[in-house]
């Protein structure tokens, strides 16, 4: 069972989040929605993979978060943000654009383990999907 940790400031969203990841054999580490908690829940908990919104509550971003963690064993991060314009030379494995289904996000977080256990992304991507990891994006131009 991986663990994820959901980083987000939208309370509505990370538990729709939570509720489809727990529905489909997820462990929950935790939620946050600044920087600070995200840091710290990350390091109490070590998850598998982190859902991580660009945008926090206290003003922070996500990639400070990416950041903070790469220090440690990096967990696989999938960012979910609305603002897909800003994930060009951020720290991640890949991003899913706001809104999202259900479906979207279960085989984004999919797509960040494989990348994690294998460096390697296969389609299908949902809609919406990029993989930010330039060695597992050609990995899956090559297949």
């Amino acid at each position: 069972m991986l663990k994820v940790l959901i980083v987000e400031d939208d309370l509505m969203l990370a538990d729709f989040a939570e509720e489809i990841l727990v529905e489909h054999g997820y462990e929950i580490s935790g939620i946050a929605r600044t920087v600070a908690e995200a840091v710290a829940l990350a390091r109490h908990s070590e998850p598998d993979l982190v859902m991580l919104d660009l945008r926090l509550a206290d003003g922070g971003l996500g990639t400070d978060v990416a950041v903070q963690l790469a220090a440690r064993d990096r967990p696989g991060i999938l960012y979910v943000t609305g603002n897909m314009s800003q994930v060009a030379l951020i720290h991640g494995d890949a991003c899913l654009a706001k809104p999202y289904r259900s479906a979207d996000l279960l085989r984004g977080l999919a797509i960040v383990a494989e990348i994690v256990a294998t460096g390697k992304a296969r389609p299908p991507f949902p809609q919406g999907f990029q993989v930010l990891n330039p060695a597992a994006a050609s990995q899956a131009a090559l297949s």
